[in-house]
């Protein structure tokens, strides 16, 4: 298949940017069915942003396990109308439904 050069507008800074014929031709090679929808410059951005963000340490909250009343730590804020659980509860009952 032939390609030709595209231009695209920047879902985040609203610039134009050139969706090459290479750029085409790998993104095919590769499976991908969408283009892009950042430039290079956003998209870069935004890879540092998810590096950073994963490099941070989750904010966690202690509850109290629904199921053996241990005290635990859970990566949410707990809601008294939902039950918590610990990891080793929070497995079995997962095992449990599969």
């Amino acid at each position: 298949m032939d390609y030709e050069d595209k231009t695209i507008d920047c879902v985040d800074c609203g610039d134009d940017f050139v969706f090459t014929a290479s750029e085409q031709e790998f993104f095919a090679s590769k499976g991908f069915e969408n283009e892009p929808k950042r430039c290079p410059a956003c998209r870069r951005r935004k890879k540092e942003a998810r590096k950073e963000a994963s490099q941070q340490p989750r904010q966690m909250y202690p509850a109290v396990c629904a199921e053996c009343g241990v005290d635990t730590e859970v990566p949410f804020e707990p809601r008294e109308d939902r039950p918590v659980y610990c990891n080793e509860c929070f497995a079995k009952r997962r095992d449990s439904v599969a």
